[in-house]
């Protein structure tokens, strides 16, 4: 297996940044560890962001303590002299700053690109995950499974845990599962796991990427150079298309994950036994039993597909079955995703906030019948009616909120005509909570009200874990 290596924050010796001149664009999580890493190794840099608000100054006063150049509320403009940019993942290719640096010859790097480039000759490899949803709670079951495994690891990447800050820290690691959004992909052209997996696809982010082609193109990236292991979702041929695509290393296999019984080099689920037929020997003939499905929580369809994509990952590493249990059984999932806040009279109430794209709300769907559905929000260029058309049969009421309901509003007179709609005209403190008194009056005992809004929540909240906040709120009102 792999190993460890600490790497001091500050390098000694000759950097290949030495004097070059880098513009670091965006500040936040992933720009201020970038600054920082530059400078140590004696880069000229100069951090551009778009915003000017208090945060942006505090970071900009922590990067100027350092003698860092900072320019707030221009990133538009390339700075004189910049032979490198270290972008923040979610900036667009299209902005200015991107295309004046085309036209001057000058690369763009992600943030994941350079921390890529800057491990160790030794440094601990990565298990990647990427996909529309699940890839947080994925790389948490990872880490947790290859931690019972006894491995020293983290959850790192878009999980909120800087990758650069966990290959430069003086941490020692011997793997780190890894979570990657399509915009880190985009920006991280030279980087090569160990294994990847790309749990699913479906139309996300549209506006940033420009086509579902190109969405799927970057979530592929991740299958680039793979040493063991391509991990791809069975019921989403898009995924192993990917594989098919990509350029691998001499032995890497392609492993599917179903949640069917499995064929040879898949993991799948039989009798309510999560197993393998892909990392055993004589594969043709034997599976080996890694769990129960109740050792998954929540224990729904989409969650077990998470947890047999991060079980293939860490099979693919070498971690015994044990562990798979072990670790499995150990995790506990975020707030916001399929958690059950209370039931009143006879009616369940389920926030699944974490659910901002239609995909996610499909798959949360499926999970509850007969459901009173709160939804809406920022649609992100999405469309709704093969959501809408899926799940129509399961829907006992609907209520909407948010900027883009109209959208919604309109699948559903499409394809459910018959479901009864209360449409919310409103964006203040208190929408929520008539939201969830609207849903309770269309409720009957026995039915789930399920916040799986298939939108963004930045319209009328700060992200998704408020709008879950308030409807877990809204809910116990309700009760007292």
């Amino acid at each position: 297996m792999g190993s460890g290596q600490v790497t001091s924050s500050v390098p000694s010796g000759t950097s290949e940044f030495q004097g070059k001149h880098v513009t670091v664009a965006g500040l936040g999580v992933s720009g201020l560890p970038a600054a920082k890493a530059l400078h140590a190794r004696g880069a000229i840099v100069t951090a551009v962001n778009d915003g000017d608000d208090a945060r942006a100054r505090e970071q900009a006063a922590e990067l100027e303590a350092l003698g860092i150049t900072v320019r707030l509320g221009d990133g538009a403009t390339l700075p004189e002299g910049t032979e490198l940019i270290v972008t923040a993942p979610g900036w667009q290719p299209d902005k200015p700053l991107f295309r004046a640096a085309e036209q001057a010859g000058v690369p763009v790097w992600g943030d994941v690109e350079l921390a890529w480039r800057l491990r160790g000759p030794d440094a601990a490899p990565w298990l990647a995950v990427t996909g529309t949803n699940g890839k947080t709670t994925t790389v948490q079951m990872l880490a947790s499974i290859l931690k019972a495994a006894g491995l020293r690891t983290a959850a790192v990447g878009n999980i909120g845990v800087s990758v650069l800050d966990a290959v430069l820290g003086d941490e020692q690691y011997d793997v780190l599962a890894v979570e990657l959004s399509s915009y880190q992909l985009h920006w991280a052209p030279s980087l090569r796991a160990y294994s990847g997996a790309v749990l699913n696809l479906a139309p996300d982010h549209l506006d940033w990427h420009g086509s579902m082609d190109a969405y799927a193109a970057d979530k592929g990236r991740i299958y680039e150079g793979n040493k063991v292991a391509c991990v791809y979702n069975v019921a989403d041929p898009r995924t192993e298309d990917l594989v098919r695509e990509a350029d691998v290393e001499e032995g890497c296999r392609a492993v599917g994950f179903t949640l069917q019984a499995p064929a040879v080099s898949q993991l799948g689920v039989v009798d309510g036994i999560l197993v393998d037929r892909a990392f055993v020997e004589n594969r043709q003939k034997n599976a080996q039993e890694l769990a129960e499905i109740s050792d998954v929580d929540p224990p729904a369809p989409h969650n077990i597909a998470n947890a047999l994509a991060a079980a293939a990952l860490a099979r693919s590493f070498g971690v015994p079955a044990q562990a798979v249990r072990d670790g499995l059984r150990a995790f506990k999932p975020d707030a916001h995703r399929i958690a059950h806040v209370a039931d009143l009279d006879g009616v369940a109430y389920v926030d699944d906030s974490k659910a901002t794209n239609t995909h996610a709300a499909e798959a949360s769907l499926a999970v509850y019948e007969p459901i009173v559905w709160i939804a809406g929000g920022l649609a992100k260029g999405a469309e709704f009616d093969e959501l809408v058309a899926n799940s129509a049969k399961r829907l006992r009421g609907v209520v909407l909120i948010g900027a883009d309901r109209a959208l919604i509003r309109e699948a559903l007179a499409r394809h459910a005509p018959e479901v009864p709609v209360v449409d919310l005209d409103r964006t203040d403190t208190g929408a929520m909570l008539q939201a969830v008194t609207e849903a309770k009056r269309l409720a009957r005992p026995g039915d789930t009200v399920l916040l799986a809004p298939a939108c963004a929540s930045m319209d009328m909240f700060t992200n998704y874990n408020q709008r879950g906040d308030a409807f877990a709120a809204a809910v116990r009102e309700l009760g007292a």
